[in-house]
Parts: structure tokens; sequence; C-alpha cells
């Protein structure tokens, strides 16, 4: 089940964390994957692992909310049967906790650009050749900042994550008969190895731990697949049981 062979897909923000994990999850399943990110020895490195292990991959390094980057990018890699918008960030303050008051139109810019126009260019690049190909699989790795809202400072990084939601919705809708299916998968509190929560947060969780990159990879495995035809148009809340729906 849930066999990838014969696909290309490409992993957006895939040199680190989450990112890597989906990649690495996916080229284990058989596709071809291009893995993303900004930082090109990044990218190289997590490509040169997933050969190492005996699969298939590529590094592609470019910015997501260039658009004209990610049209050369993906013309260059060519048919996209699977894209994952996994590449975000809370701005390019890396999440300061600020009242909405303190913030800047610059600040906003940040965390939009990325987690909401990084989305739609990738998207935007890939779809035509999904259309006429007349299969394709997007998933886009939000938060529950974009679906429950959070803590005091973000509020940038929920609007992005919010907008990145509804957009998928809508594509899910507009694409329905042509064989692709458009999901977004809201995190909750993940376990990315930097220590910067505590226990006692964790212990808060219904499950008793944070989220890890292999559940992310794990449903994005699933969405990838033929098996998940009938799913499209969803947020699912991988959250260890945190959201109320």
């Amino acid at each position: 089940m849930f066999d990838l062979s014969r696909r290309t897909a490409l992993v957006t923000g895939a040199g680190q964390n989450i990112g890597t994990g989906i990649a690495r999850t996916l080229a284990a399943r058989g596709a071809t994957v291009y893995v993303n990110d900004v930082l090109v020895d990044r990218a190289e490195a997590v490509a040169e692992s997933i050969r190492v292990d005996g699969g298939h991959a590529v590094a592609a390094p470019f910015d997501v909310t260039d658009s004209g980057a990610v049209g050369t990018a993906v013309a260059g890699i060519g048919p996209v049967d699977v894209l994952v918008n996994n590449a975000g960030n809370g701005g390019d303050r890396s999440m300061v906790l600020k009242p909405f008051l303190d913030l800047t139109p610059d600040d906003w810019r940040a965390a939009i650009d990325v987690n909401l126009y990084g989305v739609l260019n990738c998207c935007h690049a890939v779809l035509a050749g999904m259309v006429e190909r007349g299969w394709g699989r997007v998933i886009t790795i939000s938060s529950l900042a974009g679906t429950m809202g959070t803590r005091l400072g973000v509020t940038p990084y929920s609007a992005g994550k919010g907008g990145a939601l509804a957009f998928m919705r809508s594509l899910a809708l507009e694409n329905a008969r042509s064989g692709i299916t458009a999901n977004s998968i809201a995190l909750g509190l993940m376990d990315t190895g930097s220590g910067e929560t505590t226990g006692e947060i964790a212990r808060s969780i219904p499950v008793g731990r944070r989220g890890t990159p292999a559940d992310v990879a794990a449903l994005c495995a699933y969405l990838a697949a033929d098996e998940s035809s009938w799913i499209t148009a969803q947020t699912i809340h991988l959250d260890g049981g945190v959201s109320p729906t």
C-alpha cells in the first residue's frame, strides 16, 4: 500500500526537521523526490542522504517566495505528481512574540510571503501539468495557529497559515474532477529537536507527547498515494488530540 513508484514529488522546506522526514518517507515509498530548501547546502545534504539509503532524490534549491524562481525550478524538474508545501516560518524575526499593535507591515509581510504566497507560487507552477495528466496530489503543512488561533504575538503567522488553508479548500474544489486532491495538515506542538518547549507543555497534550516528523511524514505518504483519492478539500488536525474537532 501507498506505493509511490513512478511518482515525482517536490517537498519544499525539506532541508531540515519535518520537511526532511517527509522527503525521506516519500522516497522510501518509491518516489523520486526533489528536495527543496532556500539554502543549497541543506537541500544537497538531504538529497545525498536519501541516495545513500537507496532512494532517488535531487536537490532543488530555490526561494518559494520568488514566483519566477519557482517557475524556473519546476520547469527544470518536469512533471510534478506530488507537491508538499512544507516551507514556512514565523517571519524573518522567527516568531518574535509581540502584540499586533507593535508589529509593522514588514513583520506581516515576512510571515505571509512564505506561509501564503509560497504555497500559491508552488501550486501555480505545478497545477497545469497535474490537470493535463489527470492526476495530482497537493499537501500543505499548516498549523493550529491557522485554524484555532494561538498565543499573543504571532498574528501574521496565523493569517498566513489560515489563508493557505482557505486557498487549499478552494483549489481542491476547483480541481476535484481532474483527478487532483488538495489537503492540508494542521500541526500541533511538534518536537523538532530544538528543545524549545518543556515537558510540562508536552504533558498537556492528550496523548502525552509532542508530534514528530515521522508522524507528519506517515500522513503525507497516505495523502500522496492512490488510496487517498476520495479525500480532498480537508484540513486534518495532527495534534495529539488538542483540537476539539
